[in-house]
């Protein structure tokens, strides 16, 4: 037999205990309290699963009730508040505060029930919740590295591997395969894991400011340095530095990496004192840095230096029998995180899901499946909801490339098409096919000198 909830009524009206306690009883195990501070020493003595409070009453009202419940109870109990018509303005303030619904006296007992129904379901829906994080919590744990390829499989034994190792790590694959989230397993898996993991987007830090975000600076090292601040290497002190999109680090900045990968030692800017720091470096690159060197855009010798112990993740249309696990587990995480009921995936779909490219790879996955479940109203995700048709142009867009042309020659053909289907706009360009503004530009300048129009 299933047990009675506890409920707490706090009123300073003696009739409106009475017609709630003789209400609820069949349901509830009912305590009460005439204001809010005694209500509150009940709250503390027993576990309330619900709290019917008025909101104006002598000797502490229900907002206070309220605060003390937000900051002081180690438990969460459903909150709903009573109010008359003239007071409506602090039941609302109330729900602001955390309070999950609010009657408006005079009330009967249909009303009541309707809003502790729908209190019952909000408290479901809290529980599948936070049982959700719990299970997202439990695969991050995990590394987050979710799938069962053998690609897969391999990766987390070379994890495994290199994970106590100190040797610099060189992570290459294409756009949105998970490179960070490989980067952050190397990391938490070895002696480094209670160390910093610091990450820096080299194609997001404008040149002139790369230098001090990675090395530092000291007081007037250049106008407006008002205090000394440190740099990157000096915050991963004891733990990984990972390097994002090391392809686009400006040429002059990759001399001054080198030098301190080899002394292990660096000069805030400013500063006449060589600075040791205990770092790991992971670089990260969806580019091919032989070609890069070939196109004296990367330094020869860097990339002997990085590429100590190479790791390559695949694209996801190469491990296609790990998109439904990946698709389900999204599916829960977003659920979660803007607490909607769990939702399933109809089958159907799954199966376009599993046949599509996406080359945008797992981040592309997500982010449909995110769109998918913010959108949706009812339990189940279909074609309808996911858009497909639109995601199927873009793989098309993506593919539909002349298969007889060389790699640079497909690189070409797909940054022109993709400028001209954003009318010229260089920045949404660079942002679609995954590379920086910088990278397009530098590119864009060598189709030029070959005489090639520039679309926009």
């Amino acid at each position: 037999m299933t047990s009675k909830r506890n409920i707490l009524i706090v009123d300073d009206e003696h009739s409106m205990r009475d017609f709630l306690e003789s209400s609820l009883t069949s349901r509830f195990t009912v305590f009460s309290a005439s204001n809010g501070r005694d209500g509150f020493k009940i709250l503390k003595k027993e576990k309330i699963d619900l709290v019917l409070s008025d909101v104006q009453m002598p000797g502490g009202d229900g907002l206070e009730m309220l605060g003390n419940i937000n900051s002081s109870l180690d438990y969460k109990p459903t909150v709903v508040m009573m109010t008359a018509f003239g007071t409506i303005e602090g039941a609302v303030e109330a729900t602001r505060r955390g309070a999950t619904d609010y009657l408006t006296k005079p009330f009967g007992l249909d009303q009541l029930n309707h809003v502790l129904n729908k209190c019952q379901e909000h408290e479901k829906l809290v529980k599948e919740n936070q049982s959700l994080r719990k299970n997202i919590t439990s695969q991050k744990q995990k590394n987050g590295l979710l799938g069962n390829n053998h690609h897969m499989e391999s990766l987390r034994e070379t994890i495994a591997m290199v994970a106590d190792s100190r040797g610099t790590v060189l992570l290459q694959g294409e756009s949105g395969t998970g490179k960070e989230v490989v980067a952050q397993a190397i990391h938490y898996s070895g002696p480094r894991a209670n160390g910093p993991f610091i990450r820096l987007n080299c194609a997001a830090i404008p040149e002139s400011l790369l230098e001090s975000e990675l090395f530092g600076y000291e007081r007037g090292a250049f106008t407006g340095a008002i205090n000394p601040t440190k740099g990157k290497f000096e915050l991963a002190d004891g733990g990984t530095l990972l390097l994002d999109e090391i392809s686009e680090m400006p040429f002059a900045m990759q001399a001054k990496l080198l030098r301190v990968l080899q002394e292990k030692e660096f000069m805030r800017l400013g500063s006449k004192y060589a600075t040791k720091a205990d770092v790991r470096i992971i670089a990260t690159t969806n580019r091919n840095l032989k070609e890069e060197i070939k196109a004296r855009n990367f330094r020869e010798d860097l990339y002997f230096r990085l590429n100590v112990i190479p790791i390559r993740v695949v694209p996801l249309r190469q491990r296609k029998d790990d998109i439904p696990l990946l698709a389900n587990h999204f599916c829960q995480v977003f659920c979660a995180e803007n607490d909607k009921p769990l939702m399933k995936i109809e089958s159907q779909t799954m199966a376009r899901l599993s046949a599509m490219d996406w080359p945008g790879n797992v981040r592309q996955l997500q982010n449909v499946i995110e769109r998918a479940v913010i959108l949706s109203q009812g339990d189940e995700l279909n074609e309808d909801i996911f858009g497909l048709s639109d995601e199927m142009e873009v793989n098309r867009e993506n593919t539909n490339l002349d298969s007889d042309l060389t790699l640079r020659e497909m690189e070409k053909q797909l940054i022109l098409r993709k400028l001209t289907n954003t009318s010229g706009n260089r920045t949404l360009a660079a942002q679609e096919l995954g590379i920086s503004v910088r990278t397009l530009r530098n590119k864009l300048n060598i189709y030029t000198d070959q005489g090639v129009e520039i679309p926009g």
